[in-house]
């Protein structure tokens, strides 16, 4: 007789660890997505966000390059201008009078190194 005064107890209590993880699953939160941005939207599935977001960082890149480019080529033309200007200097002054042609060259030596780092950047 003993035994079925304990059944109902046994199955109350078998019915409670059969639904805890259910009754945990309903009560631990989800984990929701972080709100958008400003201006972004989120109807659009993570696939095309991600194709957009590459696309955006390569025209990014191809932005920062060609800047890099254009400040080469410009470091390059003034470096040409020096060159040519020492070159008159060294040309039509003598030994004694050189001291202004030093600088000249140590102007050129530092925009010449600058231009060769800016181009090992970009590789």
């Amino acid at each position: 007789m003993r035994l079925f005064d304990a059944l109902p107890c046994r199955a109350a209590i078998l019915l409670t660890l059969v639904s805890l993880p259910a009754i945990y699953a309903q009560m631990a939160p989800s984990s929701p997505r972080p709100p958008a941005l400003p201006g972004t939207d989120r109807s659009k599935p993570d696939e095309e966000n991600d194709a957009i977001t590459r696309q955006m960082t390569l025209q990014a890149a191809m932005k920062r390059n060609t800047l890099r480019q254009q400040r080469i080529v410009d470091d390059t033309a003034k470096l040409l201008e020096l060159a040519q200007q020492l070159k008159v200097e060294v040309d039509k002054n003598t030994k004694s009078s050189l001291s202004v042609s030093a600088k000249k060259a140590e102007e050129i030596e530092r925009l010449a190194k600058g231009v060769k780092d800016k181009m090992r950047d970009g590789q």
